[in-house]
Formats: C-alpha cells, structure tokens, sequence
C-alpha cells in the first residue's frame, strides 16, 4: 500500500464514519467480547469497536491488516484508546482463522468485501472463526444498486470528464478489458445467498443511502485500490489527478453539494 494513497483521509469523512457506526450498533456488541476487525487498515472501524465495548473487562479487538505501513498508523492512533486490548495481525482476510487461533464473538468486515475475488473463502473463514451464535457483519458501497438513479447524472458526467483529462493531460486511458471485469459486483440477494449457503443467517440486511460530499469523492479518489478499480492499468498519480478533476467538474455543473450512495450493511449469525 502506498502511504501516498491510501484510506485514511476518506476514512475521516463524517458520513463514512456513521455508516460504519451503524453497523456497529446493528451488531449489539456488548462488553468483554472478542472480535475481529478484517481489512483494519488505519484503524477507523477498530476504534469504533474498542468504544462500543467500553468498561468491558477481558474485551480484545484484534484488527487484521495486510499492510505493515497502515498497521503502524492504526497502533499509534488507537495508543491509549479506551479500555480493550488491541492487538494487531498482519495478514490478509481469506487465510485469518490461521492467525486468529481461539474462538472468537464477532467477525466485522467494513468496507472491503467487494474488493475480495474469493468471497466465499473469506465467509468461511468468519465461519470458521466464531463461536456458535457469533455473528458475522460487512458493508460496502460496491454493489448492485450502490448507485440510486438520481445519483447516475452524477456518476456519468464524473467519469466522463475524467477520462477526457486523463486522455488530454496526460495522454493515458484505462485497460478496457480491466475495468470491464471491475464492473461485476454482487447484488444484495446474491450476497445473502453467499451467507445462507454456508451456514449463515441474516439477521440484518439494510441498504442505507449516503449523501456523499464532493470532499468524499475527492478523497476515495486519492485511494489506490479505488483509483486502480476506476482507472485499472493507469498510474496512481494522474488517474487520482483525473478523477478528483472529474468529481470537482460534474458537482459544478449539476449544482450539486451532495450525491448520494447506497451502502449495503448486513449482520448474520453463525448458527
């Protein structure tokens, strides 16, 4: 992960921190429970975890990242933060029950699951990891439907006065065949059915629309693994340039000072 592009400046949006909020609350954590934080990445939902067990004797988060750089971001922000104990594995999300050995109450997954080629892998994996009645819960805001119709004026018009500046400025476009495989994400249904089909059940589904700012846009565009989804085999430096060029242009001349975006949230139980 680059330290020039990652998360962490999106992750301090107000509205990206009350949709992960909410799927926290959803999840009715209580304290002195252990819990997984997948994809921890700097540490944003970790914290939120730690708080919503507070006062509770024996609580452990246990935030799985596979970058070092974001790891070490994450151990100095959350340094003397509530009353948990934190402790931080470095590792990907598909192989984690080998590094989280004991039983554990609570698998979350924030914002990642869609960027996971073998999905059902990580699903078992929570399975795997979770005591009975355990739950397993993720958002995300790459879906089918992630997109409300009024928000698609919005979406067209970004993309395509970024391609058009990473075509003028820089000479670059996107590898085709990339970004037409980036495009297949899962529906609500079909992620439920991944769920029930290996020994889950749902307890909460929710889709929750999400007025995103222009500095929101601006920010998940200085973010590589978005930047590499929206603009894959271009580098970093001027896709990330083209697109905030893009958002900035399509919020001027639509008006706008928010567009919205559906996050899917969804808790079930290890039954």
């Amino acid at each position: 992960m680059s330290k020039e592009f990652t998360l962490e400046k999106f992750s301090q949006n107000p509205f990206y921190q009350e949709v992960n909020r909410r799927l926290v609350a959803l999840a009715n954590l209580r304290p002195g429970l252990r819990v997984v934080d997948l994809g921890a990445g700097t540490g944003a939902v970790t914290r939120l975890l730690v708080a919503a067990m507070a006062n509770g004797q024996g609580a452990e988060v246990i935030a799985v990242e596979p970058s070092e750089p974001a790891i070490e971001v994450a151990r100095r922000s959350l340094e003397n933060f509530g009353d948990a104990v934190v402790r931080f594995v470095q590792g990907g999300a598909e192989r984690f029950s080998q590094l989280v050995r004991m039983p554990v109450d609570a698998v979350f997954f924030c914002n990642a699951i869609h960027l996971v080629k073998e999905k059902a892998a990580v699903v078992q994996e929570a399975y795997r990891s979770l005591r009975q009645g355990g739950t397993f819960s993720f958002n995300t805001s790459f879906f089918q439907g992630a997109e409300p119709p009024e928000s698609l004026q919005f979406y067209r018009r970004w993309m395509m006065k970024a391609l058009r500046n990473l075509r003028e400025q820089y000479d670059l476009s996107p590898d085709k065949a990339q970004r037409a495989l980036a495009r297949q994400p899962l529906s609500r249904e079909e992620y439920i059915a991944l769920l029930e089909s290996n020994g889950f059940h749902v307890c909460e589904n929710q889709v929750v629309p999400v007025p995103m700012t222009l500095k929101g846009f601006e920010d998940i565009s200085e973010y590589s693994l978005f930047i590499e989804g929206a603009m894959p085999g271009v580098p970093l430096e001027p896709a990330s340039e083209a697109l905030k060029f893009g958002a900035r242009g399509a919020f001027e001349e639509l008006g706008l000072e928010t567009s919205p975006r559906n996050w899917l949230l969804v808790v079930a139980s290890k039954e």
